[in-house]
């Protein structure tokens, strides 16, 4: 029966493109150091680990010296929770999708790599804040995917099986690791090729997600 599974979401670049709103906080939290700022491709690829790993790449990449990493990590997030929504979307077809998943029973709830303050403000502010039964961000719990933890937390949390839904490298080792069914987006912030990463299903229209889970 689907409503003993579960549909898990990623966020940031599988629910959310996300990616310029988290550039345009970087270039802030970089001109608060009189930095040059980075390109919002630059920043998109270091984005999948986690907020604290983010902002070591990106001050690795800008040469500036580690004693300053925490003062960079204050500053982008606050800077990024000040407006956690900005130059941010949900990707086309995402609210039909969950919407169809609900109808048809199964249980919706999101494991990122995003600190729960922003994760629910955002989830708040895009109007999803009642769809999910649960969420488990970056500091949740003290491991970060591409440990399974946060995912089995977030089954544990529900009680049931499930499946992962999700846009990176970093999703796919997390669901292979787990033993969990592993659906790939792939207009999300991956670099790798879709034919090399673990997936049971691939899709680009997220309308088409809910037959394929059903369907698998």
């Amino acid at each position: 029966m689907t409503g003993d599974r579960a549909v898990v979401f990623d966020l940031d670049g599988t629910l959310v493109d996300s990616a310029r709103g988290i550039a345009a906080a970087v270039n802030r939290a970089l001109s608060d150091l009189n930095h040059a700022p980075l390109t919002d491709a630059k920043v998109t690829s270091f984005i999948g680990n986690g907020v604290p790993v983010l902002i070591e790449r990106v001050r690795g990449a800008c040469g500036i010296n580690p004693v300053l990493q925490d003062t960079l990590l204050a500053s982008f997030r606050r800077h990024y929770e000040a407006d956690p929504l900005a130059l941010t979307a949900l990707f086309p077809g995402v609210s039909e999708a969950l919407s169809d998943l609900s109808d048809r029973g199964y249980r919706l709830a999101v494991c990122t790599n995003k600190p729960e303050r922003p994760t629910h403000l955002m989830l708040e502010g895009l109007g999803l804040d009642g769809v999910f039964e649960t969420v488990v961000g970056g500091d949740t719990t003290p491991l970060r995917k591409p440990d399974p933890a946060p995912l089995q937390l977030v089954l544990d949390r529900l009680g049931c099986g499930g499946v992962f839904v999700g846009d990176s490298e970093v999703d796919a080792e997390t669901a292979d690791r787990a033993g969990v069914p592993f659906y790939l987006f792939t207009r999300g912030y991956r670099k790798t090729p879709v034919e090399k990463l673990p997936h049971r299903a691939s899709f680009s229209d997220f309308t088409a997600l809910p037959s394929l889970v059903t369907e698998s």
